[in-house]
């Protein structure tokens, strides 16, 4: 599914934000051993938004195409309260008490952040293979790289376990 489908059937009601999330959760469940595209998943946060955003289109309140979409954002963005490695052991413990502005703006458009992504160490080389936290796999090919310092964004995007990634 689509960002674009997604939101046609969130304003349709044929599905609630929490059903959507729930599912990007079930996916990243099922399918993140295999792959290793995330670092932190953020399932508890995910579906309180989640239900607080279906309690927003209820009450008539659309933030617009991205009020419902599961979202998951590269280790590199800073997450209030959330752990940010940056894909490195020096930044192992550290959880901003800020966000970053695409985050602020994603939070603001409606999205459903579901987590943080694994990725080249410190985004810099091409191969997403972390010494830390292990190699993103590629899920057509395992024995492939996933390519780039976002192998984890393009992973989770590209196997649905969320519908857009930074």
């Amino acid at each position: 599914m689509t960002v674009l489908q997604a939101a046609a059937e969130l304003r349709a009601k044929k599905l609630s934000v929490h059903e959507l999330v729930q599912e990007s959760l079930d996916r990243i469940a099922r399918l993140d051993g295999r792959v290793n595209a995330f670092i932190t998943v953020m399932a508890q946060s995910a579906l309180a938004r989640a239900r607080r955003l279906d309690e927003e289109l209820a009450a008539g309140v659309d933030r617009g195409p991205l009020h419902g979409i599961p979202v998951a954002l590269k280790d590199v963005f800073s997450t209030r309260g959330v752990r940010t490695t940056c894909g490195s052991r020096i930044f192992a413990d550290y959880v901003p008490d800020h966000d970053a502005a695409v985050v602020e703006r994603l939070t603001g458009a409606g999205a459903v952040i579901v987590g943080k992504t694994n990725m080249h160490e410190l985004a810099y080389g091409i191969t997403s293979v972390n010494p830390h936290y292990g190699a993103v796999r590629n899920p057509r090919d395992p024995e492939r790289v996933a390519g780039g310092s976002s192998g984890g964004s393009a992973i989770a995007v590209a196997t649905g376990m969320s519908l857009g990634a930074m």
